[in-house]
């Protein structure tokens, strides 16, 4: 059903399946080992594909150095006006800060086109790992062919091992929902586990759907729901060059083409959210040497983007994630973070609980005064492998969520030997 995480509670109307980027009708994929990667044993070279053209929406990372498969995937997709049929992608080498790197990355447009019969211009390309090494074209090259003839609508699972870097979980969710009564599919991959933080994108993102929508539906989809899931994600404060998030409609399940906001588009919009929601728990619960998911909710906010403000302000603190890795109960470090929110808002109005499945804690109760509590009590709801941070600032009516994970001696073990 999914990877990496327990599915999150049901929604009416929408059913988690299996299947990942292949649980959509008419979408194949792919995985093998080519030779980037010394592990023999490790997938490192990708191949997604759809039998029929799909209508495509994409959002990219902000850093100003943008790995060249960016830069080749965003000029495909101007060219052909949003359209693309296949995503070619390997991990080990992120070709980014390489003279030959565009060069790269439009050959593996072409060695992925040539063995699909379909356009260069056709492939989303992507690329994660170590940053200003030459990427080797010639393994590549070497396994196209044998890359595309392994397609199947079981290859889901070689293809998420393909991309994974420090991730130590499989990262995939699909979902079965219905548009004016017509089944229809909606399914994605990711993987990330370090340089990520709430600066769009994060990571490498795919996701297929064979629902027909239009393709400024799709992309505004897509934007609306980026801000409330992977913008709400940090791990580690640094936001990667080579993040990307793809999004594939190839309009096999046959409904009616969403073309405006109406009833058809909040449906498939919740399926999309459900999808890259529950990616974004994972990456949070995956991230480099964590131990702890840490989730934050804030209600009672006047605006979506103040209740965003503040549960990024309390997720991204590196004090409150070294907190829960200590599991230490310094809830002083929760208002402190609130309080440098860049959000308008009344500190003096909220009220602040910390809880787990071991119980929980009011920190706080119409003001920034913290009440007191048993330490005995925290040290249990601290044992627990996901804390939770609930804001209410009392002022409105919205709501949001945003995701992290706690700060380890593992976290520096494995960033400071990284290209090993």
């Amino acid at each position: 059903m999914m990877n990496g995480d327990k599915v999150m509670k049901e929604v009416e109307g929408y059913t988690y399946i299996e299947g990942g980027v292949c649980a959509a009708s008419g979408f194949t994929a792919s995985g093998l080992h080519c030779g980037l990667n010394s592990d023999p044993n490790k997938n490192d070279l990708c191949l997604l594909y759809s039998e029929r053209p799909c209508v495509t929406a994409a959002v990219y990372t902000t850093n100003k150095v943008k790995g060249a498969p960016i830069v080749v995937t965003k000029r495909n997709l101007a060219k052909t006006g949003g359209m693309a049929q296949a995503v070619i992608a390997n991990s080990k080498n992120a070709n980014t800060c390489n003279a030959d790197g565009e060069e790269k990355a439009q050959r593996m447009c072409e060695l992925a086109a040539a063995a699909l019969g379909i356009k260069p211009e056709e492939v989303v390309v992507a690329s994660t790992g170590v940053i200003g090494q030459i990427l080797p074209i010639e393994p590549i090259e070497a396994h196209v062919e044998e890359l595309a003839k392994k397609l199947s609508r079981e290859g889901n699972l070689q293809a998420v091992n393909a991309i994974m870097t420090t991730d130590t979980v499989k990262k995939e969710v699909a979902v079965l929902f219905e548009i004016g009564g017509v089944p229809c599919r909606l399914g994605g991959m990711a993987k990330g586990s370090g340089m990520i933080h709430p600066n769009m994108a994060t990571t490498l993102n795919f996701i297929t759907t064979d629902a027909a929508v239009s393709q400024s539906m799709l992309q505004k989809a897509l934007d609306e729901i980026v801000k409330v899931t992977y913008n709400c994600l940090s791990i580690d404060g640094d936001t990667s060059t080579n993040d990307m998030v793809c999004v594939m409609a190839n309009g096999l399940a046959g409904n009616p083409v969403i073309d405006k906001e109406d009833e058809a588009y909040a449906c498939f919009k919740q399926a999309l959210y459900l999808v890259m929601m529950n990616l974004t728990r994972m990456l949070a619960k995956d991230g480099e040497g964590a131990t702890r998911l840490i989730t934050c909710t804030v209600a009672g906010a006047t605006t979506t983007d103040m209740a965003v403000a503040v549960a990024k302000s309390v997720i991204r603190s590196p004090l409150i994630k070294c907190m829960v890795f200590g599991k230490d109960a310094n809830w002083g470090r929760v208002l402190c973070a609130i309080g440098y929110a860049e959000a308008d808002f009344d500190i003096n109005r909220m009220d602040v609980d910390v809880e787990s499945a071991a119980g929980k804690i009011a920190v706080c109760r119409g003001n920034a005064v913290i009440l007191p509590f048993s330490e005995e009590e925290a040290a249990k709801l601290l044992e627990e492998d996901e804390i939770c941070i609930n804001v209410n600032l009392n002022q409105g009516d919205v709501r949001a969520t945003a995701w992290g994970c706690d700060l380890t001696y593992d976290y520096v073990k494995i960033n400071g030997d990284y290209r090993s």
